[in-house]
């Protein structure tokens, strides 16, 4: 029909889904990945790049790269930031190879040892360089551990300064705030910061590759974080009766460490059910205004979904962010756990 009418549809060629990797660095954030890929993460391709060939040979992911053949012959790299950095050009074609092939890419790496912080900052900038939008995750070590080694300090310090000094989307996620579940097994803890984590990589990928009535693209993302300085993601659900609850509820238990700014930017991605109504939505954009400091732009997109009713979910990105926090966790003593 569209043939016969003379109607170009060279278009329908570009209206694929966005393509989506989740990429784990080093031992911690391989081990992060496995775990979000035991929660699954629908239309999400894992990988793993690793200098240690052991750790990389027992994770459950077909695609895997080791680095720093001469360097470390497949033992690791002992902490040791700079040989990393010094030895990824044995590896960066294939890397790049690899990872340049999808539009956005979850790095996911821990921030104390040599791997994870030499490859997040060095990927990416690579990858920016090549048009694809990485979302880099680090795992900030506990306080006491950086307290305490010098070299896992400066490791992250390092790190944290070229991640900063990039812009653009930042998830950091703090060890130190799993301290409010101290009474659980060490791995629990661990599996509901990277269930908190899932939930945000999950979200995301529905706001960007599922249309909405006030729609929300990679493009739309992409132009939020244009020039904004560091930026962050916090989500949130709550009953659709206590709208005003979501944001500072959202705020208050992320496990993200980030500072607002005083005049931040923020995009908020709203899904409700058909009795969200436009009084109810009124209230929870207010409320938003207020908590997230008057901000100089908030955009908004909206999903109306039947079979949640009873629930008002959101997703935001919000910019001009500030890390401060994180520079006290490196420069204060051990912090004893506050008793309850």
């Amino acid at each position: 029909m569209f043939a016969a009418a003379g109607i170009d549809r060279s278009w329908a060629d570009l209206g694929k889904p966005t393509s989506f990797a989740i990429v784990g660095l080093g031992g911690a954030g391989s081990e992060a990945v496995r775990d979000l890929l035991g929660l699954e993460i629908p239309g999400v391709r894992p990988l793993a790049i690793n200098t240690d060939a052991g750790h990389l040979e027992r994770m459950p992911i077909d695609r895997r790269i080791l680095i720093g053949h001469r360097t470390f012959r497949g033992r690791g790299s002992g902490g040791d930031r700079e040989a990393v950095l010094r030895s990824l050009e044995e590896s960066r074609e294939e890397i790049l190879r690899q990872l340049r092939s999808y539009e956005v890419v979850f790095l996911l790496a821990a921030l104390g040892g040599g791997t994870g912080s030499a490859l997040l900052p060095y990927l990416v900038r690579e990858l920016r360089e090549s048009d694809a939008f990485p979302v880099p995750v680090g795992f900030l070590p506990f306080q006491v551990e950086v307290a305490s080694n010098a070299g896992r300090r400066d490791s992250v310090r390092a790190a944290l300064r070229e991640l900063e000094g990039m812009g653009g989307l930042l998830l950091l996620l703090a060890n130190e705030k799993l301290r409010r579940f101290e009474s659980l097994p060490i791995h629990r803890a661990l599996a509901v910061r990277n269930a908190y984590l899932h939930d945000l990589v999950t979200s995301l990928v529905d706001m960007i590759e599922n249309p909405s009535q006030l729609n929300v693209d990679l493009a739309t993302v992409r132009r939020h974080l244009s020039g904004s300085g560091m930026a962050t993601l916090f989500r949130g659900e709550v009953h659709v009766s206590e709208v005003e609850r979501l944001v500072p509820q959202a705020l208050r238990e992320s496990l993200l460490d980030f500072e607002l700014g005083a005049k931040p930017r923020a995009l908020v991605h709203i899904e409700g059910g058909s009795n969200l109504t436009l009084g109810t939505l009124d209230r929870l954009l207010m409320s938003a205004r207020h908590h997230l400091h008057e901000p100089d732009e908030l955009l908004l997109g909206t999903r109306i979904r039947p079979d949640s009713r009873e629930l008002v979910r959101l997703v935001g990105v919000v910019s001009g962010i500030e890390v401060a926090s994180t520079h006290r966790l490196l420069d204060d003593g051990p912090r004893p756990v506050p008793a309850r």
